[in-house]
């Protein structure tokens, strides 16, 4: 291919030696660009670091052989002591039986919204368990309280008391997956934390870091630590793991800026309702699309006259709510989502009907009966919840569990039903985005959206090449433009 003017700085920059930052759109050509940014550094030994296998695999085909493809994991995993790696295939304790080990028990604690949250000790100990997995992700030598998660709703005051409080158990945790005669399993982000902590040199000359807005603040601080030379590529709007501990790196590393801002993947349709996404986070470079690239926004539902190749939802619920309704029409349909989180939905739904409190599924958790939370579905608030509670009380949790089962494969499906967040990296020809996106009013009495969920809006847009489908949303996403002025 032709390289683009953009392509040929970036080329450059990288050629001049010293960190570099590449800021990359949505289908803006990164990996041919950092293909030809590793040829051009000739006979230097170079390392693309990607955050699972398949994409390295997939960059090994493309890369020149002076450029090794690895995983961070890979590189970690290999660097760590076998006797603590073994571990990983140790039986994982359950919850509950470390909250009996640790003598965690039952908490009630006061919310913003005027009810108690009710903890069951299993739920107090998978706080732990989150806990450590987020000092894991963390840049720090030792778990420190605000690893702890806690619900927001939770007010500050108790939040602090509690993580205090569960703090001595967090760190105990650690310690035995640190120890090889201890019976705890471990995970994968047990040993990456390890090599982080050895102070790892990374043999390379130079370093291509790929999608680097998903950086935790462990990778961060390894990559700071290199002395060869670092490109660190992403798109800070694609940004959507704060949650998992991401700090996004194209945010915190100082470095000569370059930018790949015409996307290969769809026409100008498309690339410019995403830009009016980008100028809602105060970007001024509009994401510019292909003119030989035919693509269409859908404002009206298309539903029965168009096919779609896949819906994407922002929540697990509503995955359920499409996977029901296309297996009710006779659709083969594929999911991409927390399948686990949809069983346990009709799990909570049928404990709740029973008048058992629960404390996971997080949707469910704040509801003491089933009639509280049909109260909450009829609400503005709890509108996305409406079609699956409906759906369980006309067919029943059974039903549910029953859909669960009729999920096809991916290669033999009509379309994926998935969330934003296992999209993300992913294209298709034609996407529905649901109607669960959360829009809300700001302090000046106008409708926008927190920033992590219009990053989240703009992943899911541009994920479509030809035709992007924004029907259920369309009143929102609109009047948001309008009264923001993009």
């Amino acid at each position: 291919m032709t390289p683009t003017t953009e392509q040929e700085q970036v080329v450059e920059t990288v050629r001049g030696g010293g960190p570099v930052k590449v800021k990359a759109y949505a289908g803006a050509g990164k990996t041919s660009t950092l293909r030809m940014a590793a040829e051009a550094r000739g006979r230097a030994r170079g390392l693309y670091l990607a955050f699972n296998k398949e994409i390295a695999n997939e960059a090994a085909r493309k890369f020149p052989q002076n450029t090794r493809c690895r995983t961070v994991h890979s590189l970690a995993y290999s660097g760590t002591r076998p006797e603590i790696t073994r571990k990983l295939r140790n039986p994982v304790e359950p919850p509950h039986q470390l909250a009996l080990r640790y003598g965690l028990g039952k908490l009630h604690l006061p919310t913003t919204i005027g009810k108690d949250l009710e903890l069951s000790p299993s739920k107090v100990a998978r706080m732990v368990m989150d806990g450590a997995a987020r000092f894991c992700r963390s840049a720090q030598a030792e778990p420190l309280a605000w690893h702890i998660p806690v619900d927001a709703i939770v007010k500050d005051d108790e939040a602090e008391h509690l993580r205090e409080a569960l703090l001595p158990s967090v760190k105990r945790l650690w310690s035995e997956y640190l120890d090889p005669a201890a019976p705890s399993a471990i995970g994968h982000d047990t040993y990456v934390k390890l090599w982080q902590l050895s102070r790892p040199r990374i043999g390379a000359d130079f370093i291509l870091f790929d999608e680097a807005q998903d950086a935790d603040g462990l990778m961060l601080s390894v990559l700071r630590a290199q002395q060869c030379q670092v490109i660190y590529v992403g798109d800070p709007y694609q940004q959507i793991y704060e949650w998992r501990g991401a700090v996004n790196a194209m945010d915190h590393i100082r470095a000569p800026e370059c930018a790949l801002t015409e996307s290969f993947r769809f026409g100008p349709a498309i690339a410019q309702l995403a830009s009016r996404v980008l100028a809602l986070m105060d970007e001024d470079t509009p994401v510019r699309g292909q003119n030989g690239v035919a693509s269409r926004i859908l404002h009206e539902s298309a539903l029965g006259q168009e096919r779609f190749d896949a819906v994407l939802c922002r929540k697990n619920a509503t995955v359920l709510t499409h996977l029901a309704q296309g297996i009710g029409r006779g659709d083969r349909v594929a999911v991409r989502a927390n399948v686990d989180e949809l069983r346990a939905f009709a799990d909570g739904a049928e404990q709740l009907m029973r008048g058992q409190r629960i404390g996971y599924p997080a949707t469910l958790a704040l509801f003491e009966t089933w009639e509280e939370v049909q109260e909450y579905a009829e609400s503005f608030a709890g509108r996305d919840l409406k079609p699956l509670v409906t759906l369980i009380d006309n067919e029943g949790v059974d039903y549910l569990r029953l859909i669960l089962t009729r999920v096809s494969p991916e290669d033999e499906a009509d379309y994926i039903v998935s969330t934003v967040h296992r999209a993300k990296g992913l294209e298709w020809d034609r996407v529905q985005l649901a109607g669960d996106f959360k829009f809300k009013n700001g302090d000046d009495g106008k409708l926008t959206m927190a920033p992590e969920e219009m990053r989240l809006l703009y992943v899911a847009m541009t994920r479509a090449k030809h035709v992007l489908d924004v029907s259920e949303i369309r009143r929102d996403l609109y009047t948001m433009f309008r009264e923001a002025g993009v």
